[in-house]
């Protein structure tokens, strides 16, 4: 009977310690999405390069999402707001908006942020 509450137990704290676990690494992955979306906005930045826009979009994206769940969620996070922002207070219309909505969702998903790669851009990009 002993042995039987003690395995209940242990195995309820297992449960609840990989539960506190998958939180936790989502949490860290989320830190680390954000990470990445800042870092390629920093580049981005930098660069200030005419037409690389969606390329950093979708390198930030994609950096994120390869952390996992977590970092992506950030990275979906991070990219809505800044496109619903943008669109309420640049101007910049609907297109763009949609362009780079476009781009985030790529990088997301997987695939090459290269694709949006303008020529010209710094191998250090």
């Amino acid at each position: 009977m002993r042995l039987c509450v003690c395995l209940v137990l242990l195995s309820s704290v297992l449960c609840a310690s990989a539960d506190l676990l998958d939180g936790g690494r989502f949490v860290w992955d989320a830190m680390g999405g954000a990470w990445d979306m800042f870092r390629a906005y920093r580049d981005m930045r930098e660069a200030n390069f005419i037409g690389a826009d969606k390329y950093f979009h979708a390198r930030g994206n994609y950096d994120a999402a390869q952390r996992g769940p977590g970092g992506a969620w950030a990275a979906r996070v991070i990219s809505d707001a800044r496109e619903n922002w943008q669109s309420d207070v640049s101007g910049r219309g609907a297109e763009d908006t949609r362009a780079d909505q476009e781009a985030n969702a790529w990088g997301r998903s997987g695939g090459d942020p290269n694709r949006y790669r303008p020529a010209g851009l710094p191998s250090k990009y």
